[in-house]
């Protein structure tokens, strides 16, 4: 989930995130021709691509790019020294990148529709070669008190679209519905027919999404007094009450800022349902099947490899509140200031380098095949 109504309310928080330390890139034998970016035109034939090995796709800055409260670019951008702007006027926001470590970070806009027309954007533009690249999709999340604490840091393996989907509302809901919400194709929530997607259900690939699990399940991730008082509060939910930790956890895709536990409920039932029992809803968050949507039909014209797209989601805000507060009060509390919005960037930030530093340190291994 995206603070699309409150970013300007958090500018002010002052975060105080101590600087990361970054792998030093291991530079290709000819340097990039940065002409490409001097004297090609957005959109217009570029006879000498930038290459790019790793792609940072965030989806929000909550004001400027450096020098205020954090988003999801902000860490990026400062601590792997993407200083090069990088004109981007088809889209959402302008690109930056390091000539040395050909690291590119994109900020796409909240939600689906954002996330995918940037993404199809840059990978149509003649003045990038993404043909090798890889893309870690870096952002903020609501996160199930079942499965995991706030601050807690998650690979997906799924990613499935909330939107998609027939609705009635609540007030007119039959005798005997869970809910007002099914597949299309079906005669409602009880109706379990077998899943047939068509947009609602994606998949990255498992291989390098274990790999990048098993290189940082072990890390020790942020934490603070203020999301252990948070946490607390979760009685019965074992899991939500934790340190911060990496797991492995799937996505929900949905363009609606939902909460409750009964929408928790259905989250659960509804990655449950798309991904034939073999996914664990984790993460609700906004835009990943916009943006899966796209690297998909660029993969299949050779733009870019599918296979090398991985989700991480860190969480700054629960998807339901604690016992003995309701939906309505939790979220409206939520919207002055996720509880673990400070930790979850910098959760974000740190777990995803771990991966950026091995794929880029070690480029000559990792260039041609993805890692397993």
């Amino acid at each position: 989930m995206h603070p699309v109504k409150h970013f300007a309310s958090l500018v002010g928080l002052g975060l105080g995130l101590a600087a990361a330390s970054a792998t030093p890139a291991s530079p290709d034998p000819a340097a990039p021709d940065l002409s490409a970016v001097t004297t090609c035109k957005p959109g217009a034939p570029c006879a000498s691509p930038l290459p790019v090995r790793v792609v940072i796709v965030t989806m929000f800055e909550i004001g400027k790019d450096t020098g205020d409260a954090p988003g999801e670019f902000q860490l990026w951008k400062e601590r792997r020294k993407l200083d090069m702007r990088i004109a981007f006027p088809h889209s959402f926001h302008d690109l930056y990148y390091n000539p040395d470590s050909q690291i590119l970070g994109v900020v796409t806009g909240v939600g689906t529709a954002k996330s995918a027309t940037a993404t199809m954007a840059l990978g149509l533009d003649p003045r990038f070669d993404l043909s090798r690249a890889y893309w870690l999709i870096a952002g903020i999340a609501g996160i199930d008190p079942a499965d995991a604490s706030i601050g807690s840091a998650a690979w997906a393996r799924y990613s499935v679209d909330g939107d998609l989907a027939h609705e009635i509302d609540a007030r007119e809901i039959p005798a005997g519905w869970k809910s007002g919400f099914f597949p299309l194709d079906t005669q409602g929530p009880g109706d379990r027919k077998p899943p047939n997607p068509r947009g609602e259900l994606f998949e990255v690939n498992l291989a390098l999404r274990d790999w990048a699990y098993g290189l940082t399940k072990d890390m020790t991730l942020p934490d603070d007094p203020g999301i252990k008082a948070e946490r607390a509060r979760y009685t019965g939910y074992p899991n939500a009450q934790r340190p911060p930790f990496v797991l492995k956890g799937d996505q929900l895709s949905a363009m609606t800022f939902w909460h409750g536990k009964m929408m928790n409920d259905w989250a659960n039932d509804w990655v449950g349902y798309w991904t034939s029992r073999k996914g664990e809803f984790v993460t609700s968050a906004m835009e990943e099947t916009g943006t899966l949507q796209a690297i998909n039909y660029l993969d299949r014209i050779g733009k870019v490899d599918k296979k090398r797209v991985l989700v991480l989601r860190t969480g700054s805000n629960f998807t339901m509140p604690p016992p003995g507060i309701t939906a309505a009060d939790y979220l409206l509390r939520e919207n002055e200031g996720y509880s673990a919005m400070n930790v979850s960037v910098e959760s974000l930030y740190l777990v995803g380098s771990k991966v950026v530093d091995e794929l880029i340190g070690r480029w000559d291994r990792y260039r041609d095949t993805p890692p397993q």
